[in-house]
């Protein structure tokens, strides 16, 4: 089979191997043999389960000869992030060199779902330590790269995902999202990702179980088509009675709300989020893009959100709220006897490092003072959507950087004659782990020399649907799935 069958749709290859035009033994096969061929270019994988890739593809093509009832991911290989989406018997290093032999006693609830569903895991995919940046790069396995672009990064923190999704050995992939880590790789991969509203999908984070709440915290899809991130999104959502903080079902159906026009929808375009410095040609890119939705129907208004805080503040509360994040990891791996910044301390990145023992020193009155500026942003996005269905904008301010060397990659940290912070601060995308509204990144087209940019469009508090009615409404009047095929 050639590699033709591996940019197929998830929702073209389910049909086809129902209809038995195509067996999940070789498009999985198809699948491997590109990740051995391709993998070294962009360094998507780093760890490829072939043996019972191959034995799970072995019984799906079994259970669809046979008649049964099957799931509606089916033979579909997907790539799962090597961060807190675990795997029982499966090596989970989350980025980090301490954790290089690390093997995790049990599946995630997205893993279960998704295992459940019928999806074929092909492996584990790239991350930076415990998702702590906006690129992917770490101590243990290096960077990864853009599959447009090798040599130049993928984003973060599931670059590895995006990457695999975007080169074509993954036709789906999981990422986790608390500061834009889903979205940061679509934008910088060429593909779509979808960062649900907070709860939408149940995770069973222990020994602190409350912790994703901030910044807000989830898992969503990585695909090449919003169709296939919402069929993703269908399995995965749902509450779970290990999650205290999960939403009840909405009972919604994500992929029929693909297909919903969006004639007479109002976006509020804003081209920098009040305070962002943007690259130029990004925001070119960006705005032409918008255009696209008043061509689907959609009203689109220039708009300001009222943001009253800068940048570089909005980037420290950030910051603050995600080095908690970093410390509860740190502590529940020494619970567990692996004392990350005792003996292992120089094998950690010295970023991850200042941002625990951040975190060590803050204070209630610290954490009391970004909630207040966290409720400042959460009205100021609240007002422009109560007028507005979504809010489209640049999901970053630049394009992607070049590797540096092993562990070091971050991102720019000046942009348009602007300081911002390297590790996150060049993303307009962690205002909305503030806000908790869902929001993802549709390739919005390329930069002069075919390096990818992402617009991002954000909906209100649970409204997933419209999120993914927009973006494919995009998706059909500016489409960008041929891009793929000359990688």
């Amino acid at each position: 089979m050639s590699d033709a069958a591996c940019f197929l749709s998830a929702v073209e290859l389910a049909s086809m191997m129902r209809n038995g035009v195509l067996s999940p033994v070789e498009v999985v096969d198809a699948h491997l043999r590109r990740i051995e061929t391709r993998n070294a270019r962009t360094n998507a994988y780093v760890t490829v389960l072939a043996e019972s890739a191959c034995a799970e593809a072995r019984a799906a093509e079994k259970a669809l000869r046979s008649g049964e009832q099957v799931g509606p991911l089916t033979g579909i290989p997907i790539a799962i992030k090597d961060l807190y989406e675990t795997q029982a018997g499966v090596r989970a290093t989350y980025g980090a060199l301490p954790l290089a032999h690390n093997v995790a006693d049990s599946d995630a609830i997205c893993v279960r779902r998704l295992k459940a569903a019928g999806a074929v895991i092909l492996g584990r995919t790239n991350s930076p330590e415990f998702g702590h940046k906006g690129t992917t790069d770490n101590m243990l396995f290096g960077a990864t790269s853009t599959p447009f672009a090798p040599g130049r990064n993928s984003g973060g923190s599931s670059g590895g995902s995006a990457a695999a999704v975007g080169e074509g050995t993954a036709v789906l992939a999981t990422g986790s999202d608390a500061g834009g880590s889903i979205r940061i790789p679509a934008a910088w991969c060429g593909v779509y990702g979808l960062y649900p509203s907070f709860g939408r999908l149940a995770v069973d984070v222990r020994p602190d179980a409350f912790c994703v709440g901030a910044p807000f915290t989830n898992v969503g899809p990585l695909a090449r088509t919003v169709a296939d991130a919402a069929l993703m999104l269908s399995v995965m959502k749902g509450p779970h009675a290990q999650d205290p903080l999960c939403l009840p079902d909405d009972g919604l159906d994500y992929v029929a709300a693909t297909r919903r026009a969006i004639a007479g929808l109002r976006v509020a375009y804003s081209p920098d989020l009040d305070v962002y410095p943007v690259e130029r040609e990004v925001a070119d890119v960006c705005a032409q893009a918008v255009l696209a939705l008043e061509e689907a129907g959609a009203s689109v208004d220039v708009v300001r959100l009222g943001i009253a805080r800068s940048q570089d503040e909005l980037c420290r509360v950030w910051r603050r709220q995600h080095a908690v994040l970093d410390l509860t990891s740190v502590l529940a791996f020494k619970r567990a006897g692996i004392d990350l910044l005792g003996r292992h301390r120089d094998e950690l990145p010295s970023d991850f490092v200042t941002s625990v023992e951040q975190a060590m020193r803050l204070t209630a009155v610290d954490l009391t003072h970004d909630d207040w500026i966290r409720t400042e942003v959460f009205d100021a996005v609240q007002g422009v959507l109560a007028t507005h269905d979504v809010i489209a904008c640049p999901t970053l301010a630049c394009m992607p950087v070049e590797n540096g060397p092993t562990g070091s990659t971050v991102g720019p940290s000046q942009i348009a004659g602007e300081r911002v912070d390297p590790l996150i601060g060049w993303c307009l995308t962690y205002l909305f782990n503030l806000s908790g509204h869902p929001a993802a990144s549709v390739p919005a087209g390329f930069s002069a020399d075919g390096l990818p940019i992402g617009l991002q469009i954000v909906g209100r508090r649970f409204d997933e649907a419209t999120v993914l009615a927009v973006s494919a409404a995009f998706e059909r009047v500016r489409p960008w799935r041929d891009r793929y095929r000359g990688l």
